[in-house]
């Protein structure tokens, strides 16, 4: 049997490439794909699907991409996992045993749950399960696994487990493995996708190729993607996908609390980077639960505001809209998109976004969008919308929770109908994992030059929750001098201005040369109750390149950064 298991990810979301899982059979060898399908939002998705249907609550589209390749993956034993199971991973079972046979294809289907939770006041309550109901279905002779709430890293992991004969002591190599996870997850993040400098890529970006990782029994692994597929595997790549959606340096997961400071990268050839030295500790004795609840209904109605005078244009509809429907639920927010003396209308205008959340959805629906289109006639000079009026619509709230491990059942539901109970952790450990205390003030570089941020750090951003988490790393050695000490949370809140009034924690990776933020509460009550412009935070990270600030002239002797094309970096 080969020490290397090469396992691909053909999904990173609900609502990825279609083609990916049909790319990634077709384009070279592989063990394992997997599929991750499940985030914050699309557990609420999933659970209204549920109230409407409760045969439903799993990722229908996974069924249309299996029903053109699950003959290929049966044909080149390419073992499919994937958790489109969502809140209903044995109705996604049976449904695949249909298709299979509709199609006339022998299938052996596996399934884990024991992640739902009874929490009757949620709609949706799930714990975080880790690997190793996955690695049993697998060692059950499974071709296809199917799990519900799972780490998404945990898809990469249970593979791993079964080919290696991983136990829960083997924390190194789990920890490796868990990273490895963590970077193929989101698909072509990891291959040149949302990239800061996409205009470097061989393509320029235009179609980055799904990521593939090599295994290895020490838990070391090599990120790599199809040959002549877009985009590509370097340093850089991995080092933004790494710093993505992560807290502080302990990465902890269900299985083992992964120290993401330990993580070496190296350029190992063309579109390949090893990733190894992960360290492991004992996971801790409480798992990550997700709870989503609806919290009422939504609307919004945007004003173009043209010209002079946009203050006081923003505060006569902040006062007509406030007397027609009162003041309860309501937000706006004025954004400064006009330029003076603009040749054209659309440069010469900002916008005024008006939110209202209410548990009435009557209040929330006409009776808030009629009242803002009732003031064409009857505001401010120019007044236009974006939008006709239109109903309210639910939203939900997230958040998060822990549960005791041993207070979960987790079961892998084998392919002969075996139901096989997963025993948590025997030993757990406590993690503590403060903010890196900062350096202050850096020592005096000599020459300045005012430019973008940007040009010499990448950033990579996202939520978790009302959370959101800024990484920022630097492109040379002699970058990180100066960014270590420069980038402080004082820096960060004068650069970004609404975190100010947040708690802020700052991290180090030196490894990566990299600072990771995680910024409290930015995002409100979550991704789906936000009515922040960038309610992801996916664009942070871009904000901060944009702005101007002195960088210091390196010197002849600094490291330049590799181009990204494949090339190999020292």
């Amino acid at each position: 049997m080969s020490d290397v298991l090469r396992i691909g990810n053909a999904s990173g979301f609900y609502g990825d490439r279609f083609s990916a899982w049909r790319e990634m059979l077709d384009g070279g060898e592989l063990d394992v794909l997997t599929g991750d399908y499940l985030a914050e939002l699309t557990m609420l998705i999933l659970g209204r699907d549920r109230m409407r249907d409760p045969d439903l609550g799993y990722a229908k589209t996974f069924l249309r991409q299996l029903e053109g390749c699950l003959g290929t993956a049966l044909d080149r034993r390419v073992t499919l996992v994937t958790n489109a199971g969502g809140l209903n991973p044995a109705g996604l079972a049976a449904a695949i045993r249909a298709l299979a046979d509709r199609l006339g294809l022998p299938v052996r289907i596996g399934y884990v749950e024991g992640d739902a939770l009874a929490r009757p006041d949620a709609l949706t309550a799930n714990a975080y399960l880790g690997a190793f109901g996955i690695a049993a279905c697998l060692d059950a002779g499974a071709d296809v696994v199917v799990t519900g709430r799972v780490t998404d890293a945990s898809l990469v992991v249970g593979p791993a487990i079964a080919r290696f004969g991983w136990g829960r002591g083997d924390l190194d190599a789990l920890a490796g493995a868990t990273v490895a996870g963590h970077l193929i997850e989101c698909g072509a993040q990891v291959t040149g996708g949302n990239f800061s400098f996409f205009t470097e890529l061989p393509d320029g970006g235009r179609r980055p190729g799904f990521p593939v990782a090599e295994l290895r029994r020490d838990g070391s692994a090599v990120i790599t993607k199809h040959p002549g597929t877009g985009g590509a595997v370097t340093v850089e790549t991995v080092t933004a996908q790494l710093l993505y959606e992560v807290g502080g340096p302990a990465y902890l997961g269900p299985d083992v609390v992964t120290r993401l400071d330990s993580v070496r990268l190296s350029q190992d050839g063309p579109d390949r980077v090893l990733v190894s030295g992960a360290r492991g500790t004992p996971p801790p004795e409480t798992l990550k639960v997700g709870v989503n609840n609806l919290g009422g209904f939504r609307n919004s109605m945007t004003f173009v505001l043209c010209g002079l005078d946009i203050p006081a244009k923003a505060a006569l509809v902040r006062e007509q809209l406030t007397e027609a429907v009162g003041p309860d639920g309501l937000e706006f927010t004025l954004a400064r998109t006009d330029h003076p003396d603009a040749a054209d209308t659309e440069t010469a205008s900002a916008l005024l976004h008006v939110h209202l959340r209410d548990g009435d959805r009557a209040r929330a629906g006409r009776a808030f969008s009629a009242a803002a289109v009732e003031l064409a006639l009857a505001s401010y000079p120019g007044c236009t919308l974006t939008t006709l009026p239109g109903d309210a619509t639910p939203y939900g709230v997230f958040t998060a929770d822990v549960v005791a491990q041993g207070e979960v059942a987790h079961v892998a539901v084998l392919p002969d109908g075996t139901r096989l109970p997963i025993d948590p952790p025997s030993v757990t450990g406590t993690v503590t994992d403060g903010p890196t205390s900062e350096l202050g003030e850096p020592a005096a570089v000599g020459p300045s030059r005012r430019a973008a941020l940007g040009e010499v750090v990448g950033a990579r951003s996202g939520d978790k929750g009302g959370d959101a988490n800024l990484g920022v790393w630097a492109r040379t050695d002699a970058t990180w001098a100066w960014l270590r000490g420069w980038l402080t949370v004082a820096r960060l809140t004068e650069l970004l201005p609404e975190t100010a009034p947040l708690t802020v924690e700052r991290y180090e990776l030196p490894n990566l040369r990299a600072v990771n933020f995680v910024i409290r509460g930015l995002l409100g009550a979550g991704v789906a109750a936000s009515t922040r412009f960038d309610p992801q935070a996916k664009a942070l990270g871009e904000l901060l390149r944009s702005r101007i600030v002195d960088l210091p002239v390196e010197p002849a002797t600094g490291d330049a950064p590799a181009p990204v094309g494949g090339e190999v970096r020292p």
